[in-house]
């Protein structure tokens, strides 16, 4: 046990260094699990008792290690709340994690009881898409650490998204990692020349295959010319000043700053989440003060559209879904986290931020729970901020131009993105305010995720941060331009719109479900053989 507990936290490290935004250590990600391939080993092989607990909790230390040490930045974004208390509350997202691949790995365990390691090295690999696709499908969902975000920073590696999505990248790094394993355990149990050789060769094979074809495709890709002319703005507000400077002072801001480089023939203007800082009511948007102001920027632009932030309502006189709360002084209202569409005519268009933070902007299995809602609303309790809409969005330009509105935690599915293209976007409109972190490596990491979501759906990506960081991002993934951290800026770009629809963003997550839907016949098949036993 002593020496397996070094192993394991030696992953941890291993897969830390190689995450993102670190560069030039990605290749690191097909070494990082083989230490803790082989504790696990180690502990199969002792004759000690207990040996699935032992499983789990020394796979739990090396996964606590690497994903404390990445999204060490969560803590940033809650210790407003006090330091004593946000502690204890980060370790969350910090331990949810680890404890769901430590049950892979455990599942993983239980499987070579009654099957040989090749068959259970397979399931491994299931298992742990399985918890991958729950970690990014349930209401305590965060599909940050999802394996093949780690390709972000070396993405001419892994062109083939476009086939694939993330889940191909975590395949390909356990399949390397398993391979390493058994070549190296092969060396302690007298592995013939020949078994050995084949390996070597599978693991060649395996990373250079995909390697190749991804270089290939990367260097002979070629975009179709259809320009449109795109303004992001960047107007570095501080998120914990929001409320306190005037929402006219901020839309003031946000125009000059479009204004500043924008054209005659600018066809979409894109501000941050939440720009417009205060509630405003979707049936009677016509009439608030804050159209009016954007609508007046936008006539000097003739094809002009606003994609921004804001914080919307409806109102009902009776609770007419199970997401409305009740206000004050009657009446019911579903609060929304939205993008909205302005453009040169009366037509309004909103899109509601559907991937919500837990805890943060959701309450976890609210929907499970929703009879309970009238007991907390009774008691003051808080049940969840934002009501959330159930297909992704796509704008409509008077032109005909088809925008994916993407808000903040919204871009890390990348499946979610994809369904906006498959449903006729042709450039992608991430909006966010990453300020809460502070000047941390979470900025980055959620910058470099946008360029997975490009290279998945082969679009255009115009991403605008309140603080950064902002930047427009090409078909094939390459950052074209990007803003610095902290400042106020406004980037123009000429892009490509595609209408083309990849492999991915028509089939979706169909690996991970597949992964999913196996992993559920492994747990069943183990449910059966002990019940027999």
């Amino acid at each position: 046990m002593k020496k397996n507990i070094p192993l394991s936290i030696l992953s941890g490290l291993v897969l830390w260094i190689a995450w993102p935004p670190t560069p030039y250590t990605t290749f690191l990600l097909f070494l990082g699990f083989v230490p803790m391939l082989l504790a696990m080993e180690n502990i199969i092989g002792s004759t000690t008792g207990g040996k699935g607990k032992k499983i789990f909790n020394t796979t739990f230390i090396g996964f606590f290690v690497w994903n404390v040490l990445c999204i060490y930045w969560v803590y940033n974004s809650l210790k407003t709340i006090g330091p004593v208390v946000a502690a204890p509350i980060t370790l969350i997202p910090y331990a949810l994690g680890p404890l769901l691949m430590a049950t892979a790995c455990w599942l993983y365990y239980r499987m070579r009881l009654i099957t040989n390691r090749a068959l259970s090295l397979v399931a491994l690999v299931c298992f742990w898409l399985g918890y991958e696709y729950l970690h990014q499908s349930w209401d305590l969902n965060f599909p940050w650490m999802t394996l093949g975000n780690g390709f972000a920073v070396s993405h001419q590696w892994i062109q083939w998204y476009e086939y694939t999505g993330v889940y191909g990248g975590t395949i390909w790094v356990w399949v390397i990692n398993i391979l390493l394993f058994l070549l190296y355990i092969g060396l302690r149990e007298t592995q013939n020349s020949k078994s050995r050789i084949k390996l070597i060769a599978a693991v060649l094979l395996i990373f250079v295959l995909p390697l190749g074809f991804s270089l290939y495709r990367y260097y002979n890709y070629k975009e179709v010319v259809n320009p449109s002319n795109v303004v992001v703005v960047q107007p570095n507000v501080d998120p914990y000043d929001k409320g306190i400077i005037p929402v006219y002072q901020q839309i003031k801001t946000l125009t000059t700053l479009s204004d500043s480089i924008g054209q005659t023939n600018t066809e979409f203007f894109i501000w941050p989440e939440t720009a417009i800082d205060d509630f405003i009511d979707e049936d009677h948007i016509l009439t608030s003060t804050h159209y009016a102001q954007v609508k007046q920027f936008l006539n000097k632009y003739k094809n002009g559209n606003v994609i921004t932030g804001g914080e919307t309502y409806r109102t009902y006189n009776t609770r007419v879904n199970k997401t409305a709360s009740p206000m004050p002084n009657g009446g019911f209202w579903d609060h929304y986290s939205s993008a909205i569409n302005i453009e040169n005519s009366q037509k309004v268009q909103f899109y509601h931020k559907s991937r919500l933070v837990p805890g943060a902007e959701s309450l976890p299995f609210g929907n499970a729970l929703f009879f309970l809602k009238p007991v907390f609303e009774h008691l003051g309790g808080a049940t969840g901020a934002y009501t959330v809409q159930d297909q992704p969005g796509v704008f409509y330009s008077q032109s005909g131009i088809g925008a994916a509105p993407v808000i903040c935690y919204d871009s890390l599915w990348g499946g979610w993105v994809a369904k906006a293209v498959d449903n006729g976007a042709q450039f992608i409109a991430i909006i966010t305010n990453d300020g809460w972190w502070e000047n941390t490596s979470g900025k980055d990491q959620h910058m470099d995720y946008a360029k997975l979501r490009a290279i998945e759906t082969r679009r255009w990506v115009c991403r605008s941060a309140n603080t950064g960081i902002s930047a427009f991002i090409n078909q094939r993934g390459d950052v074209v331009q990007q803003s610095k951290w902290w400042v106020r800026a406004a980037l123009k770009q000429d892009i490509n719109l595609n209408t083309e629809v990849t492999f991915y963003s028509a089939h979706g997550d169909y690996l991970p479900k597949t992964g999913s839907a196996l992993a559920i016949f492994g747990i069943v098949f183990l449910v059966i053989k002990r019940r027999k036993k």
